[in-house]
């Protein structure tokens, strides 16, 4: 159907779309689709305290280029169904659900790019169902193996991943994070961004993206199901992968970046020196670029091969 007015429409994009709600995996995810169903599926996978809007810069451009793009809400988000109890978002959980967000759209195979606690899912998807995915790009996001031991080898990460911790707490957490009209996400947000990244438009969907109702409870559920902890047969990411960090990331460090690549047969890694934990929002033209010459290449390449910083 056409977007809903409470959707908005999509930045530089004057083509069809459409917002669909799919029952997959017993829960129902609110998307945004934009392209045509001949093209090839690329789902977008948004992370902490996001939702489709966080791939405002990538969705018109992607589809330009010849993608069919679907971007839901994940499970526990926004539109999407809020299931209670924090095991009902465990990554094999998180995982199946974007596997059947494709069988949804009648696709046998997927790229996915993932940011932040969606480069999680993506990377976990990947890993465990390889011969869904087609290609992977992980943006600010570490491989879920390699995570855990690396913030217990490295006393900066720690105290980085704090909040982690509070996380785990019951309805605690969701007592901070919504004081004072959501100060501290707001904050989170602002501050860990370079300025104007996220303007008051911007600032105020999320606002009532996190207002509704168990979507605080559904977003701090994901770090809890972290202790639920999914064995993978083989940990070997087989696919071919993109790694694009902003190297000025608050919250992550850039050897998470390096640890999860060594697990891949196939992996480039691009840097932007001056850009943030929201790369793609900062420096939107340069990662939309390296998104489409990776994922339309053959081989999966982008065009300048193996890693490299850019300047940004």
């Amino acid at each position: 159907m056409p977007l809903a007015p409470n959707d908005g429409s999509i930045p530089d994009w004057s083509g069809p779309a459409s917002t669909g709600h799919h029952k997959v995996n017993g829960v129902t995810l609110h998307d945004i689709e934009v392209g045509t169903p001949e093209s090839p599926l690329v789902i977008l996978l948004h992370g902490f305290p996001d939702f489709w809007w966080g791939w405002r810069r990538q969705i018109a451009h992607l589809a330009s280029s010849g993608f069919r793009v679907v971007v839901p809400d994940q499970r526990g988000y926004n539109l999407s169904e809020k299931p209670v109890g924090f095991k009902a978002y465990d990554l094999d959980t998180l995982a199946a659900d974007i596997i059947g967000l494709a069988d949804a759209y009648g696709s046998k195979k997927v790229q996915l790019v993932g940011h932040d606690f969606g480069g999680f899912v993506g990377w976990w998807t990947a890993t465990r169902h390889p011969d869904r995915v087609e290609r992977l790009v992980a943006i600010n996001a570490p491989h879920p193996h390699i995570a855990l031991s690396y913030v217990r080898r490295h006393p900066i990460q720690m105290m980085r991943s704090f909040y982690m911790g509070i996380f785990q707490l019951p309805w605690v957490p969701e007592s901070i994070l919504g004081l004072s009209n959501y100060a501290v996400l707001r904050k989170t947000l602002t501050l860990s961004s370079r300025a104007g990244t996220f303007t008051a438009a911007d600032m105020k969907r999320y606002e009532n993206a996190w207002a509704m109702p168990g979507a605080l409870t559904g977003m701090i559920n994901w770090y809890r199901a972290l202790r639920v902890r999914p064995q993978l047969a083989e940990v070997k990411v087989k696919v071919p992968t993109l790694v694009m960090w902003g190297l000025q990331d608050h919250f992550l460090d850039r050897g998470l970046a390096d640890e999860s690549m060594e697990l891949c047969e196939n992996a480039q890694f691009l840097g932007f020196e001056n850009a943030t934990h929201w790369v793609h929002l900062e420096e939107a033209d340069a990662v939309n670029e390296a998104l489409v010459s990776f994922l339309s290449s053959p081989v999966g390449c982008i065009s300048d091969t193996g890693s490299r910083v850019a300047a940004g």
